[in-house]
């Protein structure tokens, strides 16, 4: 989605009161959290590679129990739409769709980009560029540079590791996400690079909070943020490729 604004900014005081369910599957794991009026009260979360579609529902049933809530008292759903597994950004969109569907309530996506640069340490990335990095399953990743806040400082890409560090600007890096190993070697010569620690997969938690920070009626929409063309094949196409 070229020029789209990837988060809007959020409302003048900071985090909206309300409850929001937020779902995240677009990386190599399945997360759900609960936002109740200023902080996440349920969480689950589980690294996987697959099996994101028998997980996600009974995740989401383990949190709402946890809060004592139904799905028809949150105020506002919201999930990841990538970039990422073109299989669990699918599993996540769809079971927030239908959901949002079946309670009449606003639904908002969020980038895999936004919320893995969410969860770094406001110390860690004070004065510097942020790289998120995703892993593609390829020989490229994909990229997106922010700035000290949560709005995108650039359009995302999907570039391999020796153009990435060609392309990024001069300065302070703090290079974070699941991508990130990729790119040590292309980055070892650059001066003042920091890379984040942990396995830098996004989490419903940041998902979570990021959607409390829209005000009404802004946001993306929630439908897959797609930066190379999916690997899937539908059924009968394999022969006629």
């Amino acid at each position: 989605m070229p020029g789209a604004p990837l988060l809007d900014p959020m409302p003048e005081g900071g985090a909206l009161a309300m409850k929001i369910l937020a779902l995240e599957t677009a990386g190599s794991a399945c997360s759900v959290a609960l936002w109740c009026d200023g902080a996440v009260v349920a969480r689950r979360f589980e690294a996987m590679a697959h099996g994101q579609a028998e997980r996600l529902v009974p995740m989401i049933a383990e949190v709402l129990d946890q809060a004592g809530l139904t799905v028809g008292a949150v105020d506002r759903l919201a999930v990841t739409v990538g970039p990422g597994a073109f299989t669990g950004i699918r599993v996540g969109l769809a079971t927030a769709r239908g959901l949002a569907l079946a309670v009449d309530r606003p639904l908002v996506g969020v980038t895999t980009f936004a919320a893995i640069g969410h969860a770094l340490d406001p110390e860690a990335r004070r004065g510097r560029t942020v790289l998120v990095a995703v892993d593609s399953r390829r020989a490229e990743v994909f990229v997106q540079c922010f700035g000290p806040g949560p709005a995108p400082a650039g359009e995302p890409l999907l570039l391999s590791p020796a153009a990435c560090a060609g392309w990024l600007p001069p300065g302070p890096l703090l290079v974070a996400g699941c991508g990130a190993a990729a790119l040590r070697a292309a980055l070892a010569r650059r001066p003042d690079t920091v890379f984040a620690e942990g396995p830098g997969l996004p989490d419903a938690g940041a998902v979570a909070e990021l959607a409390a920070r829209l005000a009404p009626g802004t946001g993306l929409p929630p439908r897959p943020l797609y930066l190379r063309a999916p690997d899937a094949t539908l059924p009968g196409e394999a022969g006629r490729r």
